[in-house]
């Protein structure tokens, strides 16, 4: 167990608690109101954390402040995509290192005891699990905690499904509904006659749930992350489809043949960062890879498998098209059709993104493969 030690009258220590990796912060101080920004600035970029013991709202203020230094030593993203990508996932990464040094402190029931502080227990209880005692997080974190709160009360309005999809903390949430609507209206094999479905990657179970809708007389779906099977049949719960959809992990695929395997990869094929980062990144493709090669022996005579996957990955020169489709031949599978859409999540219009020309040019497919 980590543990970060400060004086506040006298010797303290907490357990250091971080879902993004941030490594464990060597020397704390106390910080409060009186804290300037460039202070706590200089601090944070030499390595040094600052436990906030004053108004929440003004810690709020101060991280705020503390970004706006951290973007005057942005990259120059003059270049193309290609260029612009690592250097914007490194500047990521040190903008996350420094804000991320500004901690409150959770008492041991979750209980966040600041000034004009919310009351953040069920939103901890729920990102963390029950409390084990003090624990330090950053600021950063916790308010990601409490927003993941938020959408999984509010939820997500899925127009395939004309219903609202719930995400919990650290599970991807579909706000980007085209490729849904991919899943939604492509042609059924077997003529729509599909006994039983795979839903690789699950996450918060919306594929699973469009299948089952769709007449799948079974849905198995799997995820390599326990927080994603919780999410997922709390989802086809409240959708009354427990009963079409199994939930199943950690491996990608479950016992058995299927008509129809639907994989929904992380289309970037780069490290993630953290456990929050899988919906995002895939290092080496690796789980493109797994669905492709045990595709084949998975698939009921007849059967098709649907890989949905975004190009940006090769907007931004981390995959090709002729990688793809030789990984797709080498797994022994054949294309037989596939369906296009562009994005309309708001970044495709935000022309200050340095990688605005990628993404509004980017094209969601969902690729259906056939053994042989």
């Amino acid at each position: 167990m980590s543990t970060i030690h400060w004086v506040e009258a006298q010797p303290r220590s907490a357990r250091w608690h971080s879902e993004s990796g941030l490594p464990l912060p060597r020397r704390v101080v106390v910080a409060d109101d009186r804290m300037r920004a460039a202070v706590a600035h200089r601090l944070a970029c030499e390595g040094t954390a600052l436990l906030w013991r004053g108004d929440f709202h003004n810690a709020r203020q101060l991280l705020r402040a503390m970004d706006r230094r951290v973007g005057r030593s942005a990259p120059d993203v003059s270049g193309g995509p290609a260029e612009t990508f690592p250097l914007q996932r490194r500047f990521r990464a040190h903008r996350a290192r420094v804000l991320g040094k500004l901690l409150v402190l959770l008492e041991e029931d979750h209980t966040l005891a600041l000034r004009r502080a919310p009351d953040v227990r069920r939103a901890c209880d729920e990102a963390y699990g029950p409390a084990d005692g003090p624990a330090a997080v950053a600021l950063t974190e916790l308010l990601g905690v409490i927003s993941a709160r938020e959408w999984r009360e509010k939820g997500i309005h899925v127009p395939a499904l004309g219903e609202r999809i719930h995400p919990h903390y650290g599970v991807f949430a579909p706000t980007r509904s085209e490729y849904v609507d991919l899943v939604a209206r492509a042609p059924l094999p077997h003529g729509g006659a599909v006994r039983t479905a795979f839903d690789l990657g699950t996450g918060t179970g919306v594929l699973a749930a469009v299948l089952a809708r769709r007449g799948a007389g079974q849905v198995v779906a799997t995820d390599v992350s326990a927080r994603a099977r919780e999410c997922a049949r709390a989802n086809v719960r409240r959708l009354g489809l427990a009963a079409a959809v199994r939930v199943t992990g950690p491996g990608l695929y479950p016992d058995g043949r299927a008509d129809l395997v639907v994989c929904n990869p992380p289309w970037l094929p780069a490290r993630p960062a953290s456990d929050l980062d899988l919906g995002v990144y895939d290092a080496g493709g690796g789980m493109l890879h797994g669905f492709l090669n045990g595709l084949a022996e998975r698939l009921q005579p007849g059967g098709e498998g649907w890989l949905v996957l975004s190009d940006l990955a090769e907007r931004l020169g981390l995959r090709s098209r002729d990688e793809l489709l030789t990984a797709v031949a080498e797994a022994g599978l054949r294309v037989v059709d596939r369906l296009d859409t562009r994005p309309r999540h708001p970044r495709v219009r935000d022309t200050d993104d340095p990688l605005h020309a990628a993404r509004a040019a980017e094209v969601t497919s969902l690729w259906r493969l056939a053994a042989g």
